[in-house]
């Protein structure tokens, strides 16, 4: 039962995520900055530092959603600038 519990909270921590990092898409992507997939890449390797501690499989499933919401972006290098402007859709990669 707690394994089910386990996968379940990381399911959820992931697509939470996820959300995050698409609304982060849609309304921080005009801002020169870093983009957001790094935050993602950046949670999940704290999260794998920290595995034993009660945070450390949140962290990981959260940065990994996060990660993947921003997937296009890493697949293509672009770690610091604007988003180009593209129709945006919240359960689209590109």
């Amino acid at each position: 039962m707690n394994l089910i519990i386990n996968i379940i909270s990381a399911l959820v921590f992931s697509l939470f995520g996820f959300g995050v990092g698409r609304l982060g898409d849609k309304y921080g992507g005009q801002i020169k900055g870093p983009h957001h997939w790094t935050y993602g890449f950046i949670l999940a390797v704290t999260g794998f530092v920290y595995f034993n501690y009660w945070f450390g499989i949140p962290l990981i499933a959260f940065g990994a959603g996060h990660f993947i919401s921003d997937l296009n972006d890493f697949l293509h290098g672009k770690i610091w600038g604007v988003d180009e402007s593209h129709e945006w859709k919240f359960w689209s990669i590109k």
